[in-house]
């Protein structure tokens, strides 16, 4: 049976229709004052980028209020001690632009902020987000291009707050259990996830 494919602009509207009501009109051109307190909330989000050959998506996570409204246009966005691979970096450096995806836990609705984003050391700048009194060395600063509330449904469908839904993490193996499969060698899985609880006590700022 051949595929079903929709190839253009044309083909997507007239399969599945247009905006309608609240949802054509919500995108702002800056943060108001609800946005701005639903980041000074958010301790997780997850940041699109992209190249002229591929996307990414990387998940950044601090206390809630991490990511800092410096105007109702720009956004300072702290970066941690991570593995270097810098692959949001790296993407920033070809193609600047940016989508944003801000999550509060309990919360159903989620912000979504798309714009343009450069990588600073300003010390100065960073030094505000300090955690356990270690600045960061680098971040990014995002000038926005458009910011809206996005609806509900997808949480509710997953019910991903809702702690009777959360697995038994013995169904799933650990990340030494994994990485032994990955790359063999004789690797220890109980020491690989004994060295990882380790950074992750010592070494998350």
């Amino acid at each position: 049976m051949p595929e079903m494919t929709i190839e253009n602009e044309d083909e997507l509207r007239s399969h599945m229709g247009y905006p309608e009501g609240r949802a054509a009109i919500k995108e702002m051109p800056r943060l108001d004052r609800h946005s701005r307190h639903f980041i000074s909330l958010c301790p997780f989000i997850v940041m699109a980028t992209a190249t002229e050959t591929g996307a990414d998506a990387s998940p950044k996570g601090d206390p809630p209020g991490f990511v800092k409204a410096l105007d109702d246009k720009t956004l300072l966005i702290p970066d941690r001690i991570g593995n270097n691979r810098v692959d949001t970096f790296r993407n920033l450096l070809i193609n600047p632009h940016v989508g944003i995806f801000f999550l509060v836990p309990g919360m159903n609705e989620t912000l979504r902020v798309n714009g343009h984003a450069r990588i600073i050391t300003d010390e100065a700048l960073l030094a505000p987000c300090a955690v356990n009194g270690r600045a960061p060395k680098q971040g990014m600063i995002v000038e926005i291009d458009e910011v809206y509330m996005h609806c509900a449904k997808s949480m509710i469908r997953s019910k991903l707050w809702e702690a009777d839904r959360h697995i038994d993490r013995k169904s799933f193996p650990s990340i030494g259990e994994i990485y032994a499969d990955r790359f063999g060698g004789g690797l220890d899985p109980a020491e690989i996830d004994r060295q990882t609880a380790k950074k992750h006590k010592e070494h998350l700022y």
